[in-house]
């Protein structure tokens, strides 16, 4: 079962439905399924999602009559799950962008909910915003980049996102993350946005490893940084993952 657009009745403010909502209009793109789509915002990206790929997307969606039935806004953050587990329409859709696209997409039936009891009937109409794919590794992923900072122990790490806190963790305090890790040829071993729940993990700063320990007191609340571990600083080659790894790392709170 799809795991997206189960709980679709919105309690919070909703957003006005496209002027198109009723059908696809003359613009619009359409494939051999059926399903159409137009362009609202061209991406930044090269790379188009794949059915074993994750996703962070924001979108919307609306019946034909013009009721958002769903809304990644009503968390408040984007939403992460696998192409491959929502209705077919939407999977396909996905597959057609890049990073950074805006896009909207028209549903028939027949790639949406084929008339299941409790789900929204007929086309379905969706703008989707895709951020990330958080599986995928970034491209420095074998090796620090020149612009790297480098620590007496060997730590490496670059900043990604400026942070708004005023002060650093200190190796007693407890830390809140959203976190992805790599091995050097690019496979996901471990994180929480692509987690089930998809929920950020709170941890004691001197209960993890040392690479992890070192780097975070490096942070402030809301900055995010790419940490290249070497092994002596993570697991010490006494079990799984091996070698140096790669983490992106958001420090949300300090406890």
């Amino acid at each position: 079962m799809p795991i997206l657009f189960l709980l679709v009745l919105m309690q919070a403010t909703t957003a006005p439905a496209p002027p198109d909502v009723a059908s696809p209009p003359a613009d619009a793109t359409k494939t051999a399924s059926g399903l159409a789509s137009k362009v609202l915002k061209p991406g930044t990206g090269k790379d188009h999602p794949a059915k074993e790929d994750l996703v962070s997307i924001d979108y919307t969606g609306w019946t034909t009559d013009g009721k958002m039935f769903d809304s990644s806004s009503k968390t408040g953050k984007p939403a992460v799950f696998p192409v491959a587990r929502v209705i077919a329409g939407f999977s396909e859709g996905l597959q057609l962008m890049v990073v950074g696209e805006k896009r909207r997409l028209w549903i028939p039936e027949s790639l949406a909910y084929k008339g299941q009891e409790g789900r929204p009937k007929g086309m379905l109409v969706f703008d989707v915003e895709l951020h990330s794919m958080p599986n995928r590794a970034p491209s420095d992923v074998k090796a620090p980049p020149a612009d790297a900072k480098k620590t007496a122990s060997g730590l490496a790490y670059k900043q990604l996102q400026p942070g708004t806190g005023g002060h650093h963790p200190k190796p007693t305090d407890q830390v809140t993350v959203h976190y992805t890790g790599w091995t050097t040829d690019g496979k996901m071993f471990d994180s929480s946005i692509a987690s089930p729940r998809g929920e950020p993990v709170t941890f004691p700063l001197n209960g993890v490893i040392a690479g992890w320990t070192e780097g975070l007191q490096l942070m402030v609340e809301g900055e995010k940084m790419r940490f290249w571990i070497p092994e002596k600083l993570a697991y010490k080659g006494e079990r799984a993952p091996y070698g140096m790894l790669v983490f992106d790392v958001e420090l949300l709170k300090i406890q």
